[in-house]
């Protein structure tokens, strides 16, 4: 199956949620006020939430307006292209550091996918020829040091642990000096899962990444939080505590193909402005891929 069949079949369960309902709105003839009624209340049921849905809506409106469209089958091309622009929000290829390792932590709450995304970036950027060495600052979950050794090895990348229930900002720190003095290209950087709501748990994220930035200036390049697309709205409020105690700069959106509320990017986008970096629908490597407006929107109504 290729790149694009896999992004289709993952996107699924959301595309199912949207396009029969949709389908029935755009059949019917005229533009009227319950058409748009009825397409927030389609995009609210997909998750993208209340404020970003409205907010769809009211550019759908003054676009009909502007370019003249009378009749409701001819809004879909002009639906994609308002949905591509609301997605393309900020820089969506990782940051790269000049002279020096280029540093990303990744954060998120417990069984997000943090490991797994960091072991499948690993591979990625390995196979692109990088220089790539994995840091495991999760010195606190049963078995996350060795996932991520046997992920280290997958990827032929260096790896720097300390003993489990040791400090994470030491490990970090280690990682660092290590990355510098051995011209790796790129540190990832595995931290423990931590509720969001968790304040020292949260304080402890802030320390991690400001002890990065003593080791080495500038780091971490990149914060990428990695949520877990199934768990809709609750991503939401993930995304901005994330982002108050560690100043997140993208997202990670993965497990979209095991969700029919893959809306979740529209509403974070909407709010918080955080640029969608990759998103994961499937277990392979391959199916961790660089997030593409474009290619999101006609993978999301393929078929229409």
């Amino acid at each position: 199956m290729g790149l694009w069949e896999r992004l289709k079949d993952g996107l699924g369960k959301t595309r199912s949620g949207i396009l029969g309902p949709l389908g029935a709105i755009l059949g019917r003839g005229a533009i009227d006020e319950e058409l748009y009624e009825d397409l927030e209340a389609i995009l609210i049921q997909a998750d993208a939430g209340i404020e970003a849905s409205c907010q769809l809506s009211a550019r759908l409106r003054a676009e009909v307006k502007a370019r003249k469209v009378r009749e409701a089958n001819e809004l879909l091309p002009l639906l994609k292209e308002l949905l591509i622009q609301q997605l393309s929000v900020g820089e969506r290829g990782l940051a790269r550091a000049t002279g020096q390792p280029t540093v990303i932590m990744v954060v998120g709450v417990n069984g997000a996918g943090k490991t797994t995304t960091v072991g499948k970036l690993a591979a990625k950027e390995a196979a692109a020829g990088k220089k790539v060495l994995l840091a495991a600052a999760d010195t606190f979950r049963a078995g996350a040091i060795e996932q991520l050794g046997i992920w280290a090895e997958r990827a032929n990348a260096q790896f720097i642990r300390h003993q489990a229930g040791s400090d994470p900002a030491a490990v970090a720190f280690d990682a660092l000096q290590a990355a510098n003095s051995r011209a790796v290209d790129l540190v990832l950087v595995d931290t423990a899962g931590r509720l969001q709501n968790k304040v020292n748990l949260m304080a402890e994220l802030e320390k991690v990444k400001r002890v990065m930035g003593k080791a080495q200036a500038g780091a971490p390049h990149e914060v990428l939080l990695v949520l877990d697309a199934t768990t809709g709205q609750n991503g939401l409020s993930q995304a901005r505590l994330f982002h108050q105690a560690a100043g997140v700069t993208g997202l990670v959106l993965a497990k979209l193909d095991g969700t029919a509320k893959g809306g979740i990017v529209l509403a974070i986008q909407e709010e918080l402005g955080l640029p969608v970096k990759y998103i994961g629908v499937g277990e392979g490597i391959e199916d961790l891929r660089p997030f593409e407006p474009a290619e999101f929107v006609e993978a999301l109504f393929a078929g229409q």
